[in-house]
């Protein structure tokens, strides 16, 4: 049984209207000779705080009573999400308390505070960063908003994908970073109810596999905490609600590396024009590095999923070109 329906999105999308941007479907002919594809990028990097994260955020806070937002609430993120629940809060009048990684990049901490929110730090290494929020949340009687295991929270982000096919119908596949597993789930919860013929698949960086792994055991898996230069999706395991939707909707799991990943920030920004960060560009990566198996010039729609990226980290990732 899925945790979200079409339905659920839908109304999320009606929720969401005249607070989030609907952001630009733009095709580049030089990513598309590069890739052997039409591509249609959805540039959620031009989103309201820099990604897709705002959908999810802002439709949990909007269904909350009056009062449960009176309490505030409390997120866990390493960057996007924390940046969503903080401007989501401020856009509903709530406070907000985000524990982010002692790691967290600069950009994303200063935007976090900057909308608002207390942040409270917590160690990656030696910290399960949702047993510090849910003790949070004992304490201070807030709402958690969690970044992906949440009905609420997947049915914003697959606004996404519902605002694509409206303006995209015939697509042959559609790719998306995976993290915990959130945006895909809406977005394939989507897809499947529109687009039945779709091939859709998640995209991971190889050394941040947990998805990969876990749709070939046939359950959860978990991995250490994984070194990528794609902090959004440094996750240890599939979210428990997500897991199964996305085991269910998805084709497959693709991987690519921390080089295909710079090399694609790269090409979309000096090629395509388009600022992306490298959790954004995991799956444009895997269609650059010909990691898609469809047939060439499939019609495919691609998630670029957030343009929050460090200065100092761009200006390394061009200098190595």
């Amino acid at each position: 049984m899925n945790a979200i329906t079409i339905d659920d999105v839908r109304e999320a999308a009606r929720r969401l209207k005249g607070h989030i941007h609907r952001t630009p479907v733009i095709t580049s002919r030089s990513f598309d000779k590069a890739s052997g594809h039409r591509v249609f990028f959805k540039c959620e990097n031009l989103q309201r705080a820099g990604a897709f994260k705002i959908r999810g955020a802002l439709n949990k806070l909007l269904s909350l009573t009056d009062e449960e937002r009176r309490r505030g609430v409390v997120g866990f993120s390493s960057g996007n999400h924390a940046q969503g629940v903080a401007l989501a809060a401020k856009l509903t009048g709530a406070s907000a308390i985000i524990l982010m990684p002692t790691d967290a990049p600069a950009s994303k901490l200063a935007a976090t505070r900057g909308y608002g929110a207390e942040v409270v730090f917590y160690d990656r290494q030696t910290e399960d960063r949702e047993a510090r929020a849910k003790d949070l949340v004992a304490k201070t009687g807030r709402i958690l908003v969690p970044p992906y295991d949440d009905p609420a929270i997947m049915a914003g982000q697959g606004t996404a994908a519902l605002e694509l096919l409206e303006e995209v119908p015939d697509l042959d596949a559609l790719l998306t970073p995976m993290g915990g597993g959130g945006l895909m789930a809406g977005c394939s919860t989507v897809a499947t109810a529109l687009r039945p013929t779709v091939k859709i698949y998640g995209v991971e960086a190889d050394t941040a596999n947990d998805t990969y792994l876990s749709f070939r055991k046939g359950e959860r898996v978990s991995i250490a905490p994984p070194p990528t230069i794609a902090d959004g999706i440094r996750n240890l395991s599939p979210g428990v609600l997500t897991f199964p939707i996305n085991k269910q909707n998805v084709t497959d799991v693709l991987l690519v590396s921390d080089k295909e990943i710079e090399e694609a920030v790269r090409f979309l920004l000096l090629r395509a024009k388009i600022l992306v960060e490298p959790t954004g560009a995991v799956p444009a990566a895997a269609l650059l590095a010909g990691k898609l198996p469809m047939p060439k010039s499939s019609r495919v729609g691609v998630v670029l999923s957030g343009g929050n990226i460090d200065p100092a980290l761009l200006a390394d990732i061009l200098s190595r070109s």
